[in-house]
């Protein structure tokens, strides 16, 4: 039995890396002689870099920036040559910033601008920048804002790697669809919109570049939007980058199942993330999407995931289950008393149990496997 371990984050938790270390030490612990590859998966958001670094080979370089509350943080970058592989989430991701002082009103993207500055007098004249996962929703500004970024555009090769593509402006821009979880209340959405609304148009008038609908502007708060005005960036898909590397294909074309994962899998996940990337270059290899909870679930198995492993219990609040430890317990759970099981007694069948949401039991999806962890 072969089987591709391919997760992201879970986000605040667990590293990508980690996750699959997990999952791997408990199918083994369970099946020996089972041949489970780990191949971490990132978006370009959090551990980005160095999961690209470990499939490209280099060395990570450490540098002294702006954190996103503009208290001293250390990010890093990867190097192969004369690229840079960054995040932005390294310089001004959430993870550097408290629950209680979360505000993308005044949260900078500095960071980031000095993190690039410096690969760039490192040599570096080609960045592959990551820019998910950021506690920024400044459009940019402070990392254009650096003294001395403005100099190197034009002198650099910049690709924006993320997999969002909401623009910039409007209800599905940056502000709108992702200030909420950096924070952002009610009362500040049409603050944020508004000074998302002003920096696009100095953005035009110093540029000729209008971010307000382009795909993928509104990546980082922005600084999709602006790395492709200013330094003429091109978009891709940080996923899809990474499965290019590790030649994904060819990679589980002979393996029996995928596993892959996040945090919170729901109707964004179908958006372009990372579980949703791995499913479209599975093959016909089935893909079991084990994630710390998950939603809309009828649009997941729609879309062709095989089984949908919650890996949290109902009853388990957010802030104890994102302790790594517990994540760590829930997930040995998870892969003990379900994947393996159903794998062992003969693969998914036509019908699976109720969920919590909506309390009826289905049939003809295809999946066994959706349940809640207990």
């Amino acid at each position: 039995m072969k089987i591709i371990v391919a997760p992201d984050s879970y986000k605040e938790c667990l590293s990508a890396p980690d996750v699959a270390a997990i999952i791997q030490a408990e199918i083994l612990s369970l099946y020996p002689d089972a041949e489970v590859v780990c191949c971490p998966m990132s978006d370009g958001g959090e551990g980005f870099a160095e999961i690209m670094i470990r499939a490209l080979g280099g060395e990570i370089r450490q540098v002294p920036v702006t954190g996103p509350v503009g208290e001293p943080a250390l990010a890093s970058y990867g190097r192969v040559g004369d690229t840079a592989v960054m995040e932005a989430a390294s310089a001004c991701g959430l993870q550097l910033v408290p629950r209680t002082r979360r505000n993308p009103l005044t949260a900078t993207s500095r960071g980031l601008g000095e993190l690039i500055l410096a690969a760039y007098g490192h040599g570096c004249t080609r960045m592959l920048v990551g820019v998910g996962g950021t506690a920024t929703c400044d459009g940019g500004a402070g990392m254009m804002a650096v003294p001395g970024i403005r100099d190197i555009c034009g002198k650099v090769s910049v690709e924006v790697l993320c997999d969002v593509t909401n623009p910039f402006l409007g209800p599905a821009g940056a502000a709108r669809v992702y200030g909420p979880q950096k924070g952002a209340t009610p009362q500040m959405m049409d603050v944020l919109e508004d000074r998302m609304r002003s920096i696009a148009r100095t953005i035009l008038e110093e540029t000729g570049f209008d971010v307000s609908a382009v795909a993928g502007a509104g990546a980082g708060g922005g600084i999709g939007g602006a790395l492709m005005a200013y330094f003429g960036a091109q978009y891709r898909s940080g996923a899809d980058a990474l499965m290019d590397r590790v030649r994904f294909e060819a990679l589980c074309c002979d393996a029996d199942v995928i596993i892959t994962g996040e945090g919170r899998s729901d109707s964004q996940t179908l958006s372009g993330k990372v579980p949703f990337r791995v499913l479209r270059r599975s093959g016909d290899v089935p893909v079991i999407l084990l994630s710390g909870a998950i939603t809309h679930r009828e649009a997941l198995l729609s879309a062709g995931f095989r089984a949908l492993i919650p890996v949290t219990p109902a009853s388990e609040p957010l802030e104890i289950a994102l302790h790594p430890a517990v994540a760590e317990r829930n997930i040995r759970k998870a892969v003990k008393k379900v994947i393996l099981h159903r794998l062992a007694s003969g693969g998914c069948q036509s019908e699976y149990p109720p969920s919590p949401e909506d309390g009826r039991r289905e049939t003809g999806t295809g999946c066994c496997c959706d349940f809640q962890n207990k």
